[in-house]
C-alpha cells in the first residue's frame, strides 16, 4: 500500500478555504462585537473634569491620550478590556489616584475633539472665562452610613480633612449620642451641589473597604423635577421660567376669602 499523499483536488480546496474563510469571519464578528460592547458608554465611570455627557463623550472621545499624558499625578487611565469601561477612553478610580485638583485644569486643554469642555469648568470673571477647577463635576460622593464609623460614635474626619473645598463639599453634623448619654455624634455630610467628584475623600476613607465613595453624577444624586421648586430660592424659583413662577398660584375657597382670625372664630373647624 503506498503511503504517499492523494493531492487534493481543487475542488476540495476550494471548499477548504472557503470554510477557512467563514471561519475567520465569524471569529472577527465575535471580536467585533465583544469590541462594541465595551465601546458603549460607561454608566459607571468617572470621567476627567469637563466631561460632557457621557453618552456625547464616548461619542467625541477619538481616544488619543492627549489628557492622560497632560495629567501630572497619574490619575488618568485609558480603559482596558478588563476595566468594564469603553475602551481607550480615560477615567480614573479615586481609591487608587484621586483627582487633585489642579488649579490650571492640564488635562482639558490638550482635548481636540470637545469631549472635554473647557467651559464646563469656567467662570467668567470680568468678561473673560478663567478655568475654576471647582467647577468640575465629575461625579458627587456618597456616603455609607452603616460602615462609616463616624456613625459608630468613633470619632473621624478623614473624609472631612481630606476634602480641598473644606467646609463646603462635606460638612459635620452634630448630634447626641443617645446609647452613651455622654457622647456627641460628628457624623460628615456630603453637599452634592458643591461636591466636584475628585475622590480625595474616597482615597482618605480609613475603612477598609472606603464608606464614602464617588459616583457620577446621575447615579449619586436624585432629581426633584418641575413638582417641586424652593421658594425661597429665586435661582431655584427661575427654573421654571417667567410665566410659570409669575401665575398666580394662590388656591381660592370659601374658606380663603376670610381673614384667618374670622375664619377660627367663626365655628366652622
Amino acid at each position: 500500500m503506498s503511503s504517499e499523499k492523494v493531492p487534493l483536488s481543487e475542488r476540495r480546496k476550494f471548499i477548504i478555504q472557503t470554510l477557512q474563510g467563514v471561519g475567520l469571519a465569524a471569529l472577527g464578528a465575535v471580536t467585533w462585537s465583544a469590541y462594541a460592547t465595551h465601546a458603549k458608554a460607561s454608566p459607571l465611570a468617572l470621567r476627567p473634569p469637563g466631561a460632557i455627557r457621557e453618552e456625547d463623550f464616548v461619542a467625541k472621545c477619538i481616544k488619543c491620550g492627549l489628557c492622560v499624558e497632560a495629567c501630572p499625578f497619574d490619575t488618568l487611565k485609558l480603559a482596558k478590556a478588563e476595566d468594564n469601561v469603553a475602551i481607550g477612553t480615560p477615567f480614573f478610580r479615586p481609591r487608587s489616584i484621586p483627582c487633585y485638583m489642579c488649579k490650571d485644569i492640564p488635562c482639558v486643554p490638550p482635548c481636540p475633539t470637545g469631549a472635554l469642555e473647557a467651559s464646563l469648568v469656567s467662570r467668567v470673571v470680568e468678561n473673560n472665562k478663567k478655568l475654576d477647577i471647582n467647577m468640575s463635576k465629575m461625579g458627587a460622593a456618597v456616603i455609607d452610613s452603616d460602615q462609616c464609623i463616624a456613625f459608630w460614635g468613633v470619632q473621624c474626619d478623614a473624609c472631612y480633612r481630606a476634602c480641598p473645598l473644606l467646609g463646603s463639599a462635606i460638612v459635620i453634623d452634630h448630634s447626641r449620642n443617645d446609647r452613651t448619654g455622654k457622647h456627641a455624634y460628628l457624623v460628615p455630610r456630603v453637599v452634592g451641589d458643591v461636591c466636584t467628584g475628585c475622590g480625595l475623600c474616597e482615597k482618605a476613607c480609613v475603612t477598609e473597604k472606603a464608606s464614602i465613595f464617588v459616583l457620577p453624577i446621575a447615579l449619586a444624586k436624585g432629581k426633584a423635577g418641575k413638582s417641586y421648586i424652593k421658594g425661597w430660592d429665586e435661582a431655584d424659583d427661575a427654573r421654571l421660567g417667567e410665566k410659570d413662577t409669575k401665575k398666580d398660584m394662590t388656591t381660592k375657597t370659601p374658606q380663603s376669602s376670610k381673614k384667618a382670625v374670622d375664619y377660627l372664630n367663626s365655628g366652622g373647624l
